[in-house]
């Protein structure tokens, strides 16, 4: 018997995003796998935006507007997938959009892959600045297997700024429960949250540069705009070292997990270097003899995976 081919919901989050959403919205519209769901949560606008997009999609059935009071990202993530029907959800905030493509391409590894959780891609910036956003400079896909002890103990970085990813609802459904009193703290770069959320919880992970994925600089940006401030550089870290810390505290995890690292590295069927050498890192933590720590350290960098 065949299996259903995978549905989705693309949530769309906007904040004064007047001259930016129709752009974001008629991108996902015109994709040439369509969505079951495009959804638009307007976070509290003040420049007419919720007026704008009720006179021009209200009628619209493929449509879902949810309109309320200015929260945050994570709130708006969070009223968005709360209405989600699809099997996997995709973000997309107002000021970027998607090349037609976005939604085909991703959905062949859903398809194929069933026990692939969540996708994320690379990106192209377009406006004040034109640069590529690459997963450790990669062009090529990554199975990335699972990744909870290494970003438990590195907070390593598993995703895609919020237009590049995508996870199956059950999984944005479980990661975005987060107490009310974190919508505060996570007005802005609540991707974190979906980006190591995941990694923690039990996720498995893919990367699939898809050049479909546009993320728009225009000098306000949350996150581009101060991403080289040294201020902003700490306190982003301090926020993404808490989340971390929450999310690890809901799945039980603590400083012994390092025993499981070599257990998580075998689930990579090509780790990068980059990769290798964090889970050599990590084979050298925990209560083993040393000379026992070192050659598991030795056989992730030098040995052959399946064979240590």
């Amino acid at each position: 018997m065949s299996i259903p081919a995978t549905t989705f919901s693309v949530v769309i989050t906007s904040y004064n995003h007047l001259q930016f959403v129709v752009e974001a919205v008629e991108s996902a519209l015109a994709q040439t796998r369509p969505a079951a769901q495009v959804i638009v949560v307007d976070d509290g606008s003040s420049d007419g935006s919720p007026a704008m997009l009720q006179q021009r999609y209200g009628a619209d059935p493929r449509v879902t507007l949810l309109f309320g009071e200015n929260e945050g990202q994570l709130a708006a993530f969070q009223r968005g997938t709360a209405a989600a029907s699809g099997d996997v959800v995709c973000f997309l905030d107002a000021d970027d959009r998607w090349k037609p493509r976005y939604l085909e391409k991703i959905g062949a590894i859903y398809d194929a892959r069933r026990d692939v959780d969540f996708v994320f891609s690379d990106l192209r910036t377009f406006g004040i600045d034109n640069q590529d956003i690459l997963y450790e400079d990669s062009k090529a896909p990554i199975d990335l297997g699972y990744t909870a002890i290494s970003t438990y103990f590195f907070v390593t970085w598993y995703g895609a700024p919020t237009s590049a990813l995508s996870l199956r609802r059950r999984w944005a459904d479980t990661v975005l429960d987060l107490p009310p009193s974190f919508r505060k703290q996570w007005k802005l770069c609540a991707d974190a949250c979906l980006v190591h959320g995941a990694s923690i919880l039990g996720a498995r992970k893919f990367y699939l540069p898809t050049d479909c994925v546009e993320y728009r600089t225009h000098g306000s940006n949350g996150w581009w705009a101060t991403r080289q401030q040294p201020a902003s550089l700490h306190l982003n870290g301090l926020r993404n070292y808490g989340i971390v810390r929450h999310y690890a505290w809901r799945s039980g995890l603590d400083d012994n997990c390092c025993v499981l690292s070599k257990n998580e590295y075998r689930t990579k069927p090509a780790p990068t270097r980059k990769e290798r050498k964090r889970y050599a890192s990590l084979a050298l933590r925990g209560d083993a003899p040393w000379w026992k720590r070192y050659e598991r350290a030795a056989s992730i960098l030098f040995g052959r995976k399946r064979n240590r």
